[in-house]
């Protein structure tokens, strides 16, 4: 919105210039986003409270001692969702293609989760895992066609960069809409399966944010992603701001749900966070390398498909709980400890990530 007000202006006055560049409007819109997040975040919070009456908000699979956080009430990622989506409008170019891609596959995940986690605070049963899965899929086809409209105008093609390796791409042809299905739907249940502790999911998505800004600036930009060889998307430079105010969204909310919490994300916040790095994933041509930037939420998902599959085949379980957080939760380890040590871990692989663009 800005975007449009003020760089009209430069023409007559040098000081708009500056709102053309897009590292000051992404640092902006960071700002912008944390801000907003920090003064909505209290109200909303205790608006929460009211409506939820301080209603059982723990998952029934969670070690014993999460008894003790009952009545926080969740929800709380329609702060992120206010604070991402709003900063990402004020700050952006709205003529952009793929800015409203992003954030309407953002809010559209974060209506899923709004309506799962309205019918367990109301009904105490959110939505069937057939019926939301059914959704999100239905959600990342949708959003896939907007990306595959006049594809070749963006400079965007159904080709696959392989990580490590210059020049190694796979043409997938039409067999891309199923991976890259995958990549959406899939990201966007291994946060929501990680969100179990106090700032377990929300960390690693600020560490997300700042590896694709860096990715989408450098495929957005012709010269530079013709000098690392990777594959030059015009027009994805603009999710540069958007992953500002991801990053901005997301510190925000860490302030309210650092241990001990005082709101939960949940599936609203989780579903549409998972949704957001899963497209800009998609549409930067980094599908390979969100296992990497998001590897945390990978190993989470990864362990509880090993544990259901053990169980079934074996009637043995692998871990004492999964997700992998509960692992370690029932080995002893301090809620704070896990938290950090995964944050750690999330950090190294982003970088890891970032480090290919220059190896290929």
């Amino acid at each position: 919105m800005l975007y449009h007000l003020l760089v009209p202006l430069a023409k007559d006055h040098i000081l708009f210039n500056v709102f053309r560049y897009l590292t000051f409007r992404s640092v902006m819109a960071l700002i912008s986003a944390l801000v907003i997040s920090l003064l909505i975040g209290p109200p909303l919070i205790q608006k929460l409270k009211e409506w939820q009456h301080g209603g059982e908000t723990i998952r029934e699979d969670t070690p014993e001692r999460h008894r003790s956080k009952k009545g926080t009430p969740t929800m709380g990622g329609l702060v992120i969702l206010a604070a991402l989506i709003g900063s990402t409008l004020l700050w952006a170019n709205l003529r952009n293609r793929y800015v409203w891609v992003v954030v309407l596959a953002t809010a559209g995940f974060g209506l899923i989760g709004f309506w799962d986690d309205a019918r367990k605070v109301k009904k105490r049963k959110g939505l069937t895992a057939r019926t939301k899965f059914l959704m999100q899929l239905l959600l990342a086809l949708g959003v896939l066609q907007i990306i595959l409209w006049q594809p070749a105008a963006n400079g965007w093609t159904p080709l696959l960069p392989i990580p490590f390796l210059k020049g190694w791409v796979l043409d997938l042809g039409w067999w891309w809409i199923p991976v890259a299905t995958l990549v959406i739907v899939g990201a966007s249940n291994a946060v929501n399966l990680t969100d179990g502790l106090d700032g377990l999911a929300i960390g690693p998505i600020i560490m997300a944010g700042g590896a694709f800004a860096v990715i989408a600036y450098l495929t957005g930009n012709f010269r530079a992603a013709d000098y690392l060889r990777i594959t030059n998307v015009k027009g994805a430079g603009e999710l540069t701001v958007f992953c500002g105010a991801l990053i901005g969204a997301a510190i925000g909310f860490l302030w309210f749900n650092c241990h001990p919490a005082q709101v939960f994300m949940g599936d609203v916040g989780s579903l549409a966070l998972g949704g957001a790095i899963g497209t800009l994933a998609v549409v930067t041509k980094a599908e390979l390398l969100l296992p990497l930037i998001g590897g945390l939420y990978v190993v989470e998902a990864v362990s509880v498909i090993i544990q259901v599959a053990s169980f079934k085949l074996t009637g043995r379980r692998v871990f004492r709980m999964a997700p992998l957080h509960h692992h370690y939760e029932l080995e002893g380890w301090a809620e704070p400890k896990i938290v950090v040590r995964f944050w750690i871990v999330s950090f190294a692989l982003a970088l890891l990530a970032l480090s290919t663009l220059k190896l290929r």
